[in-house]
């Protein structure tokens, strides 16, 4: 099931004929109240929320996704206004996987839905990973410093997990974007600076493993790794 909030009919209408005959269950709504109401019955897949709605808005909707233990790691695809950079910054430092631009081909909106849909489903991992004082559950999605359990969110699990996978390769601003968010953004990389920042201070004293190389990117040293050892 995929929900859709977009309050100009029209589109919506569009959005949910096209869902469907792509295959998915889908359910429009134009304003949050019903959204809510039909979150209470059931969570859908991922959620297409646009920006720009009466009453509460798209951010303000997101930031309640991404402050609840049942849908903060629920997918959710941004729509903005065209050239909108605020907008999309915004709405990828508060967790939205992805976002389109409006207007958007209802043959990219498919596209964008299944390529977050499959970085959402379990990979079947089982190992452990570690990067000295760092543990990471890869199939559990559980993080740990020593003895302590970190929450992250999914962007930031997602960061975390390619740098520990990839010790002593340093990995550029756009790079993260394409392997983490899975598209090229054009609009500047200040949402992976904030994403390693708030990783970094999860982490604590482990985060200060993930290092800035200026003019480059980051990357976890192997150096320190046998430091921390």
């Amino acid at each position: 099931m995929i929900y859709c909030l977009e309050d100009e009919e029209s589109i919506q209408q569009l959005m949910l004929y096209t869902l469907q005959l792509a295959g998915f269950s889908a359910e429009g709504f134009s304003e949050s109240r019903a959204f809510w109401e039909a979150m209470d019955r059931e969570l859908p897949e991922l959620v297409l929320l646009d920006i720009m709605l009466p009453g509460e808005d798209g951010i303000t909707i997101l930031k309640k996704l991404r402050s609840s233990a049942r849908t903060e790691r629920l997918p959710v695809i941004m729509a903005t206004a065209k050239g909108s950079e605020y907008d999309r910054v915004t709405g990828l430092d508060l967790g939205a996987d992805d976002y389109l631009s409006k207007p958007f081909g209802m043959l990219e909106m498919v596209s964008r839905i299944k390529a977050v849909l499959r970085r959402a489903q379990p990979q079947g991992e089982n190992d452990l990973l570690v990067c000295g004082p760092i543990s990471m559950d890869r199939s559990a999605h559980v993080v740990r410093t020593g003895d302590t359990e970190i929450s992250l969110t999914r962007k930031e699990f997602e960061l975390l997990k390619l740098l520990m996978e990839n010790p002593g390769i340093v990995f550029s601003r756009d790079r993260l974007l394409q392997l983490v968010w899975d598209f090229d953004y054009g609009g500047g990389t200040r949402t992976v600076d904030v994403h390693i920042g708030t990783l970094r201070t999860k982490l604590g004293p482990c985060g200060d493993l993930i290092r800035t190389i200026r003019g480059a990117g980051y990357l976890i040293d192997r150096a320190d790794l046998r430091k921390a050892e």
